[in-house]
């Protein structure tokens, strides 16, 4: 197959200028459209008669930089490398895609793309995706960004490093779909977290909030169901009822697909969990009427009222059934597969809190 001679043109503009572009003889046909491409316009410009010595100097840097693109088109032809062709790509909106990808995710997926779209002022092509673009949103989420509400204050350190762990899942998922040439998320860094503590309920604590009554009996349940179940609250929200099945032991079991890993999962329930989810249905949400507006104030307002002073989010629900069940002796293998974990070290942290507990229950008999 013969490689296309590659030729350096002008056209003549109507302000006096000459437009640099790119003709490729014979055509060029795109891997993927199976279009035929005779030109590269350059996008770059020289005086058609320069005036002084300046215009003549624009002009010789601009041929320079002009030969320069047109060895490199030679070269990608030889390597059959048409990654130039990709205009369209290029062009196309990154903060659309960004958008759409997370559509029907998690409210911190929604969040993540928020603030990138606010850090690029609602504009982001492809075409100006690079590493030092993904830098400077780095520095932005850490240094400048702030929440959107209530009050304004600056991102935690673990709040930017997942926001911007998402961007990279974005920018990995564009490399993958060949939307970008680059793989950037594997040469971006990442916001190292802090050491945060997992909060968590004893159990005389959870039977506490069982008691105490809850503006919104919806949200009672699902906080106790998740007690009970160790249940994100992503997942707890899209629970329906043609996932709770009776097993062949007369038992019951939901058989769910992890919103936040992908985890396709088998998760025995207890009778005391199946009542909190209401009288069995066929179908349909299980938990309806439940809103995530409804784990903040009126959870927190719960909390409280149950005499419970511990800064506890719906999160810690999950934290408080893998602490529960290691005290009560059931084995960190088993835990780490009610939680879905990937890995038991992600299910160690929970051992190593419980042995806390353990050294301040031992602590508190004194002879002294």
């Amino acid at each position: 197959m013969k490689i296309s001679d590659v030729t350096l043109r002008t056209r003549p503009t109507k302000d006096g200028r000459l437009a640099l572009y790119l003709h490729f003889s014979p055509a060029i046909r795109h891997p993927e459209t199976m279009k035929l491409i005779h030109t590269e316009q350059l996008g770059i410009y020289i005086w058609e008669r320069p005036a002084n010595v300046a215009q003549r100097q624009h002009n010789d840097n601009i041929l320079i930089k002009a030969e320069v693109i047109r060895s490199l088109r030679v070269q990608s032809l030889i390597n059959e490398e048409y990654g130039f062709l990709d205009h369209h790509k290029r062009n196309a909106d990154f903060l659309e895609y960004f958008r759409h990808k997370v559509a029907t995710s998690s409210d911190k997926n929604g969040m993540a793309y928020r603030h990138f779209e606010r850090f690029c002022n609602g504009k982001c092509k492809f075409g100006e995706l690079t590493l030092k673009l993904g830098e400077r949103y780095m520095t932005y989420l850490t240094t400048q960004a702030r929440a959107m509400k209530p009050r304004y204050e600056r991102l935690g350190t673990n709040t930017a490093a997942a926001y911007f762990a998402v961007f990279k899942k974005v920018l990995r998922m564009a490399y993958q779909e060949r939307m970008i040439r680059e793989n950037l998320a594997d040469r971006l860094g990442g916001i190292p977290k802090r050491e945060k503590r997992k909060e968590f309920l004893t159990l005389e604590e959870v039977k506490q909030l069982a008691a105490t009554p809850c503006q919104y009996d919806v949200l009672k349940r699902a906080a106790l169901f998740s007690c009970l179940t160790g249940l994100r609250i992503s997942d707890i929200l899209k629970l329906r009822w043609e996932e709770i099945e009776r097993a062949s032991d007369g038992g019951w079991w939901m058989r769910i697909c992890t919103e936040k890993t992908e985890t396709e999962a088998t998760l025995p329930i207890s009778d005391e969990a199946l009542e909190l989810c209401g009288e069995v249905q066929g179908e349909g949400v299980v938990f309806a009427g439940l809103r995530r507006c409804m784990i903040q104030h009126p959870l927190h307002a719960w909390i409280k009222a149950a005499g419970i002073r511990k800064h506890i989010t719906f999160h810690c629900f999950r934290h408080t059934f893998a602490t529960i069940q290691i005290a009560l002796g059931t084995d960190i293998y088993t835990v780490s597969k009610m939680l879905t974990h990937k890995s038991v070290k992600t299910t160690q942290i929970y051992a190593d809190l419980v042995n806390s507990k353990k050294r301040e229950s031992a602590n508190r008999i004194s002879l002294k």
